[in-house]
């Protein structure tokens, strides 16, 4: 399977990739299929049914409403965030579905959209099967797989897989290394003569640039915006008035001061993600404020940072989640958080160590570190929603990026564990642990903290 940096960092909408923006793109493929094979016209009634993490988290995640977005043909990258609460509302009081510009089916959510809390398909924990009805004669049901990141996969794996051929493929951090070895190439530019299969230069460096205007947004966004976060739970935005202090403060000679800062970008962007905002999924929603939290450290406080570095870093940090992905998985419900915010804190410590000089040894190890400390973590999201732990995690892992950074690009690159020995592990602790601590909300801090 060949993967991009652009399947890693994609534009989307908040809560959550596998809960949120999978179930949107998974929705949005049906209906296609159904158009494609001439079946929409008879289609008179369809219906989605959400099993495993899926129905148990749904209702927090925002996946119902992402469902009727996909059935009413949005896409997460361009869907308006402002306007997509009133179209479901829509839809929920006129008990009608638009599943075209000429073709309208009738849909009540509490019979045509079915959230199961205890049941699972065999695939994924994220298992979804939609339905289309000719009067009461069905006439397609599909399965789909929202597998993590926004990446989904139908029944027979061919959804979203990509059999590309590339110039330099690897598979493992070893080969990585090797190829690295072999052509003499840093990791970045090895990346982009890989993604050149798809893209010219000119575009792989604007869409990238693109991705980090719309990061930088989004923290701008986070830092401006004040209130209680949608969902029950009570939580308070943070982000603008740690903002505002520091900004007070200034430059007070405390060096630490740097890491509030970075606290602030990854907990900016989190609390976008937890009231439905637009985010980069990086390479998921829940621990989408790694990477950017890093970058803005990089942009603002590394002498000679530019927007070319920017490019190096995602580039770089695309590699690793590519491995990353391919060898065990960032999809919470099926390893827990250690899929996502350890996945993403390996991304980021690996690209800004590019940045900063790293040789490819360094990179690897500072991936490394970033992976290995966060084995056994779980997803255990109270109220099913993406906040508590998740938006103070963001913060704690950004940190820890920039401290596997620091401790990589002090050493030489030779180390005991290597990061496939890490990947490895964190793939075998995601299949030992138990099911109610990934992403189900039954289990550690989703079971032990009160809900207000």
């Amino acid at each position: 399977m060949a993967v991009s940096v652009f399947d890693l960092f994609s534009i989307g909408i908040g809560p959550s990739s596998s809960h949120t923006v999978g179930p949107m793109r998974a929705a949005r493929t049906f209906v296609a299929g159904l158009t494609a094979d001439g079946l929409l016209g008879r289609t008179t009634r369809v219906k989605a049914e959400l099993f495993g993490s899926l129905g148990a988290t749904g209702h927090g995640h925002g996946s119902g409403p992402a469902v009727v977005l996909g059935l009413l043909g949005e896409l997460p990258e361009t869907v308006d965030t402002a306007a997509a609460p009133a179209l479901v509302a829509a839809v929920r009081e006129s008990g009608r579905l638009r599943l075209s510009p000429h073709h309208e089916v009738a849909f009540t959510e509490r019979d045509d959209l079915v959230l199961h809390r205890r049941r699972a398909l065999p695939g994924h924990p994220n298992g979804m099967v939609f339905r289309a009805f000719d009067g009461a004669a069905e006439i397609r049901a599909r399965t789909y797989y929202s597998v993590g990141g926004g990446f989904i996969r139908d029944e027979d794996g061919g959804v979203t897989e990509d059999r590309t051929a590339l110039p330099y493929p690897f598979g493992s951090g070893d080969e990585l290394l090797r190829r690295c070895a072999e052509t003499g190439l840093p990791i970045s530019e090895l990346m982009r003569r890989n993604e050149r299969v798809w893209r010219a230069d000119a575009t792989i460096d604007a869409e990238l640039l693109r991705i980090w205007g719309v990061m930088q947004e989004c923290v701008a966004n986070g830092t401006s915006r004040s209130g209680v976060l949608p969902g029950g739970l009570a939580v308070r935005r943070r982000a603008p008035g740690m903002r505002a202090r520091l900004e007070e403060r200034g430059r007070t000679g405390d060096p630490l001061d740097v890491l509030d800062w970075v606290s602030v970008f990854a907990i900016a962007v989190n609390e976008e993600n937890a009231s439905g905002g637009r985010v980069v999924t990086a390479p998921t929603n829940g621990a989408a404020g790694i990477v950017p939290a890093v970058l803005h450290y990089y942009r603002r406080f590394v002498p000679g940072a530019d927007d070319a570095g920017v490019v190096r870093f995602l580039l770089t940090a695309g590699a690793i989640g590519s491995i990353i992905k391919r060898n065990a998985s960032i999809s919470g419900a099926e390893v827990g958080c250690q899929g996502e915010v350890g996945s993403a804190c390996a991304m980021a410590a690996a690209g800004l160590t590019e940045v900063v000089g790293g040789t490819p040894e360094q990179v690897e190890n500072a991936a490394e570190i970033g992976i290995e400390h966060h084995l056994g973590l779980t997803c255990d999201p109270v109220g099913g929603l993406v906040q508590i732990p998740c938006i103070e995690r963001n913060a704690v892992a950004a940190t820890t990026a920039i401290h596997a950074a620091r401790l990589a690009t002090h050493g030489n690159g030779t180390h005991v564990v290597s990061l496939d020995k890490a990947i490895k592990t964190m793939r075998e602790t995601g299949a030992d642990m138990k099911v109610k601590y990934k992403e189900t909300s039954r289990g550690g801090l989703a079971v032990n903290v009160v809900e207000c």
